[in-house]
């Protein structure tokens, strides 16, 4: 394992020595954080026109990377900006305590994209002094500082430094605090100078409920008031973000002559379109196309996407993903979706929220080429999308599971103590080693293709309805169909599953994560904000509660340490059943005080006391909660004409190497983006 500490000494640009003859998946570890890498097999069996649309792709999703930073909060640019170049051209005394303290915290930086910790949004704060930052500022030449024109290096450090040392100011990322004002009290960049209230008022009133095709309102803009005036700066090349988005737009359009046939070459085309109008109407157009794209090889994510990084979950991230098929590993997916009627015809939920057609539902196992925006560092293992309801039921959803980093994942963690620490006897051990890999990636799998797509809303309700509550019903909901299809005889039937005690590894280890493990990634004193460990804790909590009078699952003490013990596993299946029922009802009818009871109640509050052992136990095994990676490095091989021959992929860039990188060849945007 490659230290933190072992690029204290490395300057700028400097490269990390890695043998590729025995491939490292660990990179280096700070924090709460451990940074590893990931192979892009079979890559080089890939054609020429394959590589270099790969090649031109990444480009194209590198260009976003400041966008993602200004996005998370107003002061972010400026503080990655300001500490980069503390971090290249401080010549003081790089052995103190406090400068090390300045490099992690910059690492952290990085790795967040921000100031705010990337999954439970609290604001980070350093372990270095306001006197100290001031002091190093001093000696840093002005012209290489995120400086404000006609403002001096103090004034500066005035208008940052509360954004970095009070705890109070800019608390949260994202906030959900019931009660409270979400939008107000979120440091995210999405609104300006507005409340929660205004932010519903002006959304409701765009919004027909009789419009059987609403597009995502809100999705690519930040809303502002101005002299009184609410209104939205829309990000689209020409508007907000322009300099970045015209340089994903260049590559685009590198990447639209040597695509793979005339459906992906439409599909960029629409994307390139939607860019350059920020049109939503040909956001949803650009969706559908990139649904009907099932033939090509080779495909991506780019734009505004996810909107877990809005409080009321409708303005959507910058994240980009590479990726091409992974043909063996593909045919479980494809079985999943193939029998996806049968799964909803037989889900545990009432017949009229059930979708009477599944139509267009597409899974494969993808390997990641390249991981940008809100999936980089850290990244999901599972996308489904696109996330428009009407789009689902009328088109259907494409789905995958990340294959070679799940590998990264298990390889990096096998042997590492954790099971032995915290689950409850040899038995659960035995089957987390039997078949724990196998069914993490099928939950994934389940979750994505089946979950995610199944079920619909009934009419006429507001697909945010559920308000700041829905990424964590939605989440849970798709949970919960894995969950519950996991104990079903038809996936032994189909071959996804050797026996019908493989599902008991994945329940034992979603109640664990879900009752006590996850705890880790809290700190003390603190609720769960996050909406996936919100829904995780949701569904185990109320698993446990459920199932008290028969002891279904309990949480035992045995020498002084608390385990789950599951009991029987069939009624927790029974219970998931329910829950997914109940879950599913809310969806559909977009009962928004059942969903803010269910939150509230299961998924919120943490036991001080478990906390508390969950952390000292943890702590001993001298583990990272969280994991990320850099990227592989492509380079192209140009002729004399300048055409690409070849491209070559490597391993071998450190953290710092690449985040410095990426600042110099990917920073677009002015530090300051109004």
């Amino acid at each position: 394992m490659v230290l933190a500490t072992s690029l204290l000494t490395t300057a700028c640009g400097s490269k990390e020595n890695n043998s590729d003859d025995k491939f490292d998946y660990s990179v280096e570890k700070f924090a709460d954080l451990q940074i590893l890498r990931y192979k892009v097999p079979s890559f080089e069996e890939l054609s020429l026109k394959e590589k270099e649309l790969i090649y031109y792709l990444s480009e194209a999703a590198l260009e976003g990377r400041d966008i993602l930073f200004d996005q998370n909060g107003k002061y972010n640019l400026r503080i990655r900006r300001m500490l980069e170049a503390i971090y290249c051209n401080y010549a003081g005394d790089k052995n103190k305590e406090e400068y090390k303290q300045l490099e992690t915290y910059l690492k952290r930086v990085w790795f967040a994209n921000g100031i705010h910790h990337h999954y439970g949004c609290e604001k980070f704060i350093p372990g270095f002094t306001p006197e100290y930052l001031k002091e190093v500022l001093l000696t840093i030449d002005p012209s290489l500082l995120p400086v404000a024109d006609g403002q001096s290096v103090e004034e500066f450090y005035a208008e940052i430094s509360p954004a970095i040392f009070d705890s109070s100011y800019m608390a949260k990322r994202v906030n959900q605090a019931d009660g409270e004002d979400v939008v107000v009290t979120s440091a995210c960049n999405y609104y300006d100078n507005v409340t929660q209230a205004e932010v519903e008022e002006f959304y409701g009133k765009l919004k027909n409920p009789n419009d059987k095709t609403p597009v995502s309102y809100g999705l690519n803009s930040r809303l502002v008031k101005e002299d009184g005036v609410i209104a939205e700066k829309v990000w689209k090349v020409g508007g907000l973000y322009s300099p970045a988005l015209e340089k994903v737009v260049y590559w685009l359009r590198k990447a639209e002559g040597v695509a793979e046939n005339d459906n992906q070459k439409a599909v960029i085309n629409k994307l390139i379109e939607y860019y350059e109008t920020g049109d939503l109407k040909t956001f949803d157009e650009y969706a559908i196309y990139w649904l009907k794209d099932t033939d090509s090889r080779i495909d991506f994510v780019n734009g505004f996407t996810e909107s877990y990084g809005d409080p009321l979950g409708m303005k959507a991230s910058w994240e980009s993903l590479v990726n091409f098929k992974d043909m063996e590993a593909t045919r479980r997916t494809e079985m999943i979706s193939d029998n996806a009627q049968w799964f909803e015809d037989n889900s545990p939920v009432d017949n009229q929220f059930k979708k009477d057609e599944v139509k267009g539902v597409t899974a494969k196992v993808i390997t990641a080429a390249i991981l940008a925006g809100d999936l980089y560092p850290a990244t999901a293992i599972g996308i489904n999308l696109p996330n428009a309801n009407w789009i689902r039921a009328d088109h259907g959803s494409k789905s995958v599971t990340i294959g070679n980093i799940t590998d990264a994942y298990n390889k990096a963690s096998h042997g590492n103590g954790f099971g032995a620490e915290f689950m409850f006897s040899d038995v659960e051990r035995q089957l987390a080693d039997n078949y724990g890999d196998i069914t993490g990636d099928l939950h994934t799998d389940l979750h994505e293709c089946l979950g995610h797509g199944s079920g619909k809303l009934l009419p006429g309700v507001d697909p945010d309805a559920l308000k700041a509550y829905g990424s964590t019903i939605e989440e849970a909901r798709a949970d919960l169909f894995g969950l519950y299809y996991m104990a079903d005889p038809k996936l032994v039937e189909l071959g996804l599953l050797p026996n019908m005690d493989a599902y008991k590894a994945e329940y034992y280890n979603f109640l664990m994560n879900g009752l006590m493990t996850q705890l880790v990634r809290i700190e003390p004193g603190n609720n769960i904000e996050e909406s996936h460990m919100r829904n995780r804790q949701l569904i185990a909590r109320w698993v446990l509660e459920k199932g008290a009078s028969d002891a279904v699952v309990e949480l035992v003490n045995k020498d002084g340490k608390t385990y789950v013990l599951v009991n029987d596993y069939q009624k927790v299946r029974n219970l998931f059943g329910e829950l997914l029922s109940e879950i599913q009802r809310i969806k559909s009818t977009g009962d928004f005080e059942a969903a803010r009871t269910l939150v509230e109640s299961y998924a919120v509050k943490v036991d001080p006391t478990l906390h508390a052992e969950v952390l000292e136990r943890y702590k001993k095994l001298n583990l990272a909660p969280y994991k990320g990676f850099v990227n592989p490095v492509y380079e192209a091989v140009l002729d004399d004409n300048g055409n690409i021959t070849d491209v070559l992929v490597t391993y071998n860039e450190g953290y710092a190497e690449q985040m410095l990188r990426y600042s110099k060849d990917y920073s677009t945007l002015p530090s300051i983006n109004n």
